[in-house]
Parts: structure tokens; C-alpha cells; sequence
């Protein structure tokens, strides 16, 4: 995917969430910050992105966003429900964000399994006043192919359109 389709998604989502006053946390496994790199390239974003948390490890995954073991051990890091509850830990430990959008997936090549092929990859986006909404995709292609189309759909998550 090109540079400047992130780039024109970032600055969509920054003018969207700008124009309400709202700031967005990321939470990244499989992506490792890069959703909340195509939006901090773009100048002002500080005044609409919070921050990121990249949390690659289960560990982390509970201690930096509050998912909850018992999630983890029952559905696996790559699930809706963990990425649900990486989007609502986003919210409670980003007390000054609105919006969160989570990320975790398998980027590949390896680690897949035959329930959980390469390219599987879980969204979340949760909001302080509102429902927590998550979807599963499937991705085709290469690691850094399957990455750069997880960043492609969380940025449109966030938009409301995907």
C-alpha cells in the first residue's frame, strides 16, 4: 500500500476525530505502532492522537491495557474478544482519549495454525460513550502485505467505514 494512502487516510481520521474534539488511543500487537505512526507524521496530530500502546507479549497485553488473563487463556491473543479488551484497556489506562482502535493478528509467516491461518487479524475500536465493536479479517500475501492492510483497516475502523 502506498505511503500517501496512509497518509490521506491519517489526515481523514485526524479531521474527523479534530472536528468533535475527540483523541484516539492505538493499541498494536501485530502492527507494532504503525497505525500510530501514519498518524503522527502528519503535523497537528497531537492534537488528536494520545498515544500508542505496542503490547507484543501477553504479558504486556495485561499489564499496559488491563486485558484480562482469563481472556487470553480462553480465546488465544489473537481473538475479537482480545481485541476488544485492548481497545477498552486503551480507554482505561488513556484516561484523556475517547476513541480507541486495537490491533492483533498474525502477520506471518509463521504462527498460524489451521483455525487461526497467517493474515488473521482482530480490530477493535471501543469509545467512551458508546459500544465496543470488533471484526476479524483475513489477509492474503507477505508480513509486511498483511501489516500494511491491518493499518488500512483500523485507520478506516476508526472512520466508521470498515
Amino acid at each position: 500500500m502506498p505511503d500517501n494512502e496512509f497518509r490521506t487516510l491519517a489526515e481523514q481520521v485526524l479531521e474527523h476525530l479534530g472536528k468533535t474534539g475527540q483523541r484516539l488511543v492505538t493499541v498494536e500487537s501485530c502492527t507494532g505502532g504503525l497505525i500510530a505512526a501514519a498518524l503522527s507524521d502528519i503535523p497537528g496530530s497531537s492534537d488528536v492522537l494520545e498515544g500508542g500502546f505496542v503490547t507484543y507479549s501477553n504479558a504486556l497485553k495485561m499489564s499496559a491495557v488491563s486485558v484480562p488473563e482469563a481472556i487470553l487463556a480462553q480465546y488465544g491473543a489473537v481473538s475479537i474478544q482480545t481485541a476488544e479488551a485492548m481497545a477498552n484497556g486503551g480507554l482505561l489506562n488513556a484516561r484523556d482519549a475517547d476513541v480507541a482502535i486495537s490491533v492483533t493478528g498474525i502477520a506471518g509467516p509463521g504462527g498460524g495454525s489451521t483455525f487461526k491461518p497467517v493474515g488473521t487479524v482482530c480490530f477493535g475500536r471501543a469509545v467512551r460513550k458508546g459500544p465496543t465493536t470488533s471484526v476479524q479479517c483475513h489477509f492474503r500475501g507477505a508480513r509486511a502485505a498483511i501489516r500494511a492492510q491491518s493499518v488500512h483497516h483500523a485507520l478506516q475502523m476508526v472512520l466508521g467505514a470498515a
